[in-house]
């Protein structure tokens, strides 16, 4: 891929060399800039989250390969694992788990980090709509529900497909928390002429409509309706502060540091997530690598979209900066059995109900599983100079859409 330089964020991570420089050709400091990044309100109240150490076992018998899959390994959760100095890759055939799905009961994972800085604009700019879209068990549209009548905001959510018989999982409580419409397949694939059409019509003669990358520079003045416009799955520059926020907090000394080498997993649905981690451990010059299993698109698009973000976030927030690729950092990479998205292959249930008994960690299927048999393979198959973390997205309420689903697989688990 080609790489456009005044685009991307960087350090380069092979030479560690510092390549942020402000467009006068005068060296920034990438802490002070961080800095004002989050210097700001945010929907969190701290960006501290459970870290929990998952042990590795492979059973006795042939080695580990990735055809045979994580069904003969077995799992210990300790939740109160070393850390900082006292953390160590020798020895230990072990990852760990960042447990953002513990964050709130309805508004957990990635999606409470993507809306992290987005949530005090809405009070602050005096939004009074908003409107965004997903799949009919979508945990964005249900996060962004919950979120907005938490703070007087009426929600407009547009999920794609038809109506399911029976209400259940995120589809239920995007329901009870914000305006549902379903929306055919057709229409749902021009995602911003759909998004924007219903902005307008929810806007009225009198109301204004903005976009989440304009929310920055909006003003505060109130207006009859005020509506804002949130990609699927919050896919805007945005959302990569929280990401941001969560870094800087993980590579306190006392954590993981700033020195030692980690790898990051995390399962990539729009791939928002992945590209925030990563212009976050450049920024601060983290020698992590982010791997982050592609799950609902192509290779290429995922780039796109890596390219798109980055260019808006560098617009919006560091207008005077100019850096390199981000290729040494995020690694896109197929998950262990690739599929059509949303499809469940046989067993996988099962894996999860084991990795549950066996740590008390619920994975689902369809996302986070996903990422658990990666940080598995990354820890049995490679050398133990790293450190393997595995970021929870959450995610796990839209077990109870799959099992209407996939009722065979739910109806023949057994001891």
């Amino acid at each position: 891929m080609k790489v456009q330089r005044s685009t991307f964020f960087a350090v380069n991570a092979k030479s560690n060399l510092h390549h942020f420089h402000s467009s006068q050709g005068i060296a920034i400091s990438e802490l002070d800039s961080v800095s004002k990044l989050l210097d700001r309100k945010w929907g969190l109240q701290s960006p501290s989250t459970p870290i929990h150490q998952i042990s590795v076992s492979p059973a006795k018998g042939p080695p580990y390969s990735k055809e045979q899959g994580i069904g003969k390994i077995s799992f210990l959760n300790n939740t109160r694992p070393l850390l900082g100095d006292e953390l160590s890759t020798k020895g230990t055939s072990s990852f760990y788990i960042l447990r953002d799905d513990l964050l709130h009961p309805l508004v957990n994972g990635n999606k409470a980090r993507k809306l992290d800085a987005l949530l005090p604009l809405l009070t602050d700019r005096k939004v009074t709509d908003l409107v965004t879209c997903g799949g009919c068990q979508s945990a964005h549209t249900a996060a962004v529900a919950v979120s907005c009548a938490e703070r007087g905001v009426r929600s407009h959510l547009l999920l794609r497909g038809e109506q399911p018989e029976v209400l259940t999982g995120y589809n239920l409580v995007s329901t009870m928390y914000g305006n549902v419409e379903y929306v055919p397949r057709s229409r749902y694939a021009n995602r911003e002429e759909m998004l924007r059409s219903h902005a307008d019509l929810v806007a009225g003669e009198d109301g204004s409509v903005l976009w989440a990358s304009d929310l920055e520079g909006v003003d505060s003045k109130a207006s009859p309706r005020k509506v804002l416009i949130v990609n699927e799955g919050a896919g805007d520059a945005l959302a990569l502060l929280g990401m941001f926020r969560l870094v800087k907090y993980l590579s306190q000394e006392h954590i993981l540091g700033k020195r030692r080498r980690v790898k990051f997993v995390v399962d990539a649905g729009t791939g928002t997530s992945a590209v925030g981690l990563g212009v976050a451990a450049m920024s601060l010059r983290l020698p992590w690598e982010i791997n982050a299993v592609m799950l609902a698109d192509t290779l290429d698009n995922y780039k796109r979209h890596q390219d798109r973000l980055i260019q808006e976030f560098m617009r919006q927030f560091l207008p005077s900066m100019v850096c390199s690729s981000l290729d040494d950092t995020i690694k896109w990479v197929e998950r262990q059995r690739p599929r059509k998205f949303g499809k469940v292959l046989e067993g996988e249930v099962e894996m999860c109900r084991k990795i549950a008994q066996e740590t008390g960690v619920l994975v689902d299927p369809m996302y986070t599983l996903a990422a658990w048999e990666t940080a598995t393979e990354l820890v049995v198959e490679e050398e133990k100079s790293s450190v393997v973390v595995m970021l929870h997205t959450g995610g796990t309420l839209g077990m109870f859409g799959l099992a209407q689903r996939y009722k065979s697989f739910f109806a023949n688990m057994r001891e």
